[in-house]
């Protein structure tokens, strides 16, 4: 747990960084998630907002000033709030409450300033993959791939799963993909990219332990042709038409064996990216795999037997 504050020297840094420097920072409720006597209205301010540079002003009495701030904060007006933002890449946070006055919004930095933990990764997950091998470069990669979590990895993608505040930007990029498929005549009946335009248009605001860290790539879509990853980190390097190696590992709940793994070659079949390039799909189909692999993937993502 975060027990101990910034050192005095450290705080003072802290704030004349945020005053010299734009910072983002994301604001969010300081309301214990777990409260069961807390009920929240469908729209009442409970997500985390994401404030950028232009949204803040910071002077030198330690008071943040909200500049034409989103319309949602004012859900956060008169409460208190945990307050995130990176400094020199290191995740910091403080709680404050957020005020308002004839100036507008805003709050106050409070002495203590604290670190944000590493959150220990406890979840067991009845699939997973490891892309193991590049065989282009002859390489040992042994990269976790973990389904992502905002999707249902062996259910048909299905639009309605996209927020409908992303919707509109996911359409756009649909339309590209779909116009570009149809040049291209690869991307088999194009279910997958529902989880790929999913996947694009969803911000993830969360202020980490270390900024940049390398995260485990997203399995977003899977069946017996291909499987599509995706990557918020541009450490990861992927070519259209080069060759991989992975092995996705299933839990099995009953019977003698407990898991299964599947070894499989595939190629870049595809990459897709959103518009400012932080976030990558990779759509992957195999080269090589077993025909008994082919049939248990069909029956697994379909739910109907393989014939």
């Amino acid at each position: 747990m975060n027990n101990e504050p910034l050192t005095k020297i450290e705080h003072a840094l802290v704030i004349q960084y945020l005053i010299d420097g734009n910072v983002p920072v994301t604001v969010s409720s300081n309301i214990p998630q777990d409260k069961d006597d807390v009920v929240h209205s469908i729209g009442s301010a409970v997500f985390p907002i994401a404030l950028r540079a232009e949204h803040i002003k910071v002077v030198k009495d330690g008071i943040i000033y909200l500049i034409n701030p989103p319309q949602s904060i004012s859900g956060f007006e008169n409460k208190d709030v945990k307050v995130e933002f990176y400094f020199n890449k290191v995740g910091l946070f403080f709680t404050t409450f957020l005020n308002k006055s004839d100036k507008g919004l805003y709050f106050s930095i409070p002495q203590d300033i604290y670190r944000i933990n590493d959150v220990e990764e406890t979840v067991d997950y009845d699939f997973h993959a490891l892309l193991y091998f590049d065989c282009n470069g002859k390489k040992d990669l042994k990269t976790k791939c973990i389904p992502w979590n905002k999707n249902e990895l062996f259910a048909r993608p299905v639009w309605k799963n996209i927020p409908l505040e992303s919707q509109k930007k996911a359409k756009e990029y649909l339309e590209i993909f779909v116009e570009r498929a149809k040049l291209e005549k690869n991307a088999g009946n194009g279910i997958q990219l529902i989880s790929v335009c999913h996947y694009l248009t969803q911000e993830d605001i969360q202020v980490k332990s270390i900024q940049d860290r390398r995260n485990p790539l997203a399995v977003l879509y899977i069946d017996h042709e291909r499987i599509v990853l995706g990557s918020d980190n541009k450490d990861y390097k992927f070519e259209k038409g080069n060759e991989y190696a992975l092995k996705f590992s299933f839990n099995i709940a009953q019977g003698p064996i407990t898991s299964r793994d599947i070894f499989v070659v595939c190629f870049v079949n595809n990459i897709y990216k959103n518009d400012d390039e932080s976030k990558t799909c990779i759509d992957f189909v195999y080269s090589s795999v077993q025909e008994e692999d082919i049939r248990y993937l069909y029956e697994k993502t379909t739910k109907n037997l393989f014939i």
